[in-house]
C-alpha cells in the first residue's frame, strides 16, 4: 500500500504544476491582448513606418545636396553674368544690379 503522505504530496505537485500552467496561459492571453490593443492604438495614429521615414530622409538629403550644388552653379554663372556685364554695361542701366 503506498504511503499517504507521498500520494499528498504527489497531488500538490500536481496541483501546483497546473496553478503553473494556468498562470502562464493567463500571462500570454494578457500579452496578446495588450499588443492587439497597442497595435490598434497605433494604427490609429497614423504612423509612419521605419522604411517609409529611411526612404524619405534620403530623399531629403539628396534634395539638399542637389540644392547645393545648383546654387554653387548660379553663384558661378551669376558671377560670371556680373563680369560679362560689368565690361559692357552702363551704369544708368535699370535692367543691371
Amino acid at each position: 500500500m503506498s504511503n499517504p503522505q507521498n500520494r499528498f504530496f504527489d497531488d500538490l505537485a500536481k496541483l501546483m504544476q497546473n496553478a503553473a500552467g494556468m498562470a502562464d496561459g493567463a500571462r500570454r492571453e494578457v500579452e496578446d491582448f495588450f499588443k492587439a490593443r497597442m497595435e490598434r492604438l497605433l494604427a490609429g495614429m497614423d504612423l509612419v513606418s521605419r522604411e517609409e521615414f529611411e526612404a524619405v530622409r534620403e530623399m531629403a538629403v539628396k534634395a539638399r545636396e542637389e540644392n547645393e550644388r545648383l546654387s554653387a552653379r548660379i553663384a558661378v554663372l551669376e558671377t560670371k553674368l556680373e563680369t560679362k556685364l560689368g565690361d559692357k554695361a552702363q551704369p544708368s542701366d535699370p535692367a543691371i544690379g
